[in-house]
């Protein structure tokens, strides 16, 4: 058995280096909602050097909010904007002898695209149209998942080690009860539920099934480096591989 372990860096935290050498696979903000081409350029090198996926973290326009307000944008302004935030990325990655392995939307942009369909429509296409190789993270059973799918790319369903979720399978809205998970004991067992089971308790006490490829630990958090680490050493102990997922 083996699993994706992601996680979001180059977001102005402190542990970055630290949490990418416990993961596989990682999403780099783009400049949009965090980061800047230093920050991206340091982090292509250490993720270069470490055999472990890059992909871009782009965002809505809105660094004032940390990309977590919602926005309705021109789907032409979106896409510009993707194209725009993953081509920087795939320069830097590219002139260090890399290559880009999939692209995730980052907060807002994320969670509309997993229920709007033609947001999620306009996000498949123009990653699509950028490179048909990059395989696309989306929320686990998703809208974004439908649609990456229907443009021929190669979709990652992700669960949240650090996330609650409803019963239908949603995130619970940042600042609700129970949104941000911080005991590691619930951490670690949300994870092995969603790895082992495909299933995760919601918020309600009902078992939400998802099929996950790939989880996501996030790198702003205030537990970021220890959650990491548990999660790497746990999963290792479980003898489940930890290994950037192929689709």
């Amino acid at each position: 058995m083996h699993i994706d372990l992601n996680a979001d860096l180059g977001e102005g935290c402190a542990h970055d280096v630290e949490i990418l050498a416990c993961v596989s696979s990682i999403n780099v903000a783009c400049g949009w909602h965090a980061g800047s081409a230093d920050e991206m350029l340091g982090l292509v090198r250490a993720a270069h050097a470490s055999g472990v996926a890059i992909g871009a973290h782009p965002s809505f326009p809105d660094r004032a909010n940390f990309g977590r307000r919602e926005m309705n944008l021109p789907l032409d302004a979106v896409r510009a904007g993707l194209l725009y935030q993953i081509g920087a990325l795939d320069a830097l990655v590219r002139a260090e002898g890399g290559a880009l392995a999939h692209v995730k939307p980052h907060g807002a942009l994320y969670n509309q695209a997993a229920r709007e369909p033609e947001l999620a429509h306009c996000i498949a296409q123009a990653i699509r149209d950028f490179n048909p190789r990059l395989k696309v993270m989306g929320l686990a059973g998703s809208r974004l998942i439908e649609a990456v799918r229907a443009h021929g790319l190669i979709a990652l369903e992700e669960g949240f080690a650090d996330r609650g979720y409803s019963s239908d399978g949603r995130l619970l809205a940042r600042g609700t009860a129970g949104a941000l998970i911080e005991d590691e004991t619930t951490m670690l067992a949300q994870v092995l539920s969603m790895v082992r089971t495909g299933t995760v308790i919601a918020q309600d006490g009902e078992a939400c099934h998802l099929h996950v490829d790939t989880v996501c630990l996030h790198g702003d958090g205030p537990h970021a480096l220890a959650f990491a680490t548990a999660i790497r050493s746990r999963l290792q102990q479980e003898g489940i591989e930890v290994a950037a997922s192929a689709g």
